[in-house]
């Protein structure tokens, strides 16, 4: 089910939220993704999800995700949800045959690069890994496309499953990259425009 988390800080400094967001998980428990060196990508997408979705509130920004904790809707669920709103950012991890590929990419519209752009340079900054930037939908390599092409939502491959370095620099520093994240679209929706102004 998805959830709307209204119940948010109070920030009087900041601007108000003027645009719609949304985070979901990639994949689910019928498709877990790309399994490496004993982690599923499926609960790596929840859990960051997750975080995301917290630091979101504490920041002040009222949002949905596609569940909590285990639940990950179903991908015509969550391209539902991702085209009510104005941000919206689909959490998964990239995978490579060769475990030397490394580094973060966004897919999505051009139209989005701005925000794909600086979620990947985030990503890149705190866990110092490459950022190999903002990319069309057509580049990647997850099935999950409808969630740019019927949702207008940002794929955010955040690093390499398959590269102990980019997991370990996850795992290190996933509670940083949440706040930053966060963050990054906290500033995006405090700015006019959205969907409805397209």
């Amino acid at each position: 089910m998805a959830r709307w988390i209204d119940e948010v800080a109070a920030i009087p400094a900041a601007p108000p939220q003027q645009q719609t967001v949304m985070v979901s998980a990639g994949h689910s428990s019928t498709d877990p993704g790309a399994v490496a060196h004993g982690c599923v990508e499926a609960d790596i997408a929840v859990a960051l999800r997750d975080l995301i979705s917290d630091a979101l509130a504490a920041q002040g920004i009222k949002h949905a995700t596609d569940g909590r904790g285990d639940e990950n809707l179903p991908l015509g669920q969550a391209v539902k949800l991702a085209a009510q709103a104005d941000i919206a950012v689909e959490i998964h991890c990239n995978a490579a045959a060769s475990s030397q590929a490394s580094g973060v990419e966004t897919l999505s519209h051009e139209s989005d690069y701005p925000l794909a752009g600086a979620l990947c340079a985030t990503v890149a900054d705190v866990l110092g890994i490459p950022n190999r930037g903002a990319k069309p939908e057509n580049s990647g390599q997850h099935h999950r496309l409808a969630f740019v092409s019927d949702g207008g939502g940002i794929i955010l491959e955040t690093f390499f499953l398959t590269s102990k370095r980019d997991l370990a620099s996850y795992l290190a520093g996933r509670r940083s990259l949440a706040d930053e994240l966060a963050r990054v679209i906290a500033s995006a929706a405090r700015q006019p425009g959205g969907k409805a102004a397209s």
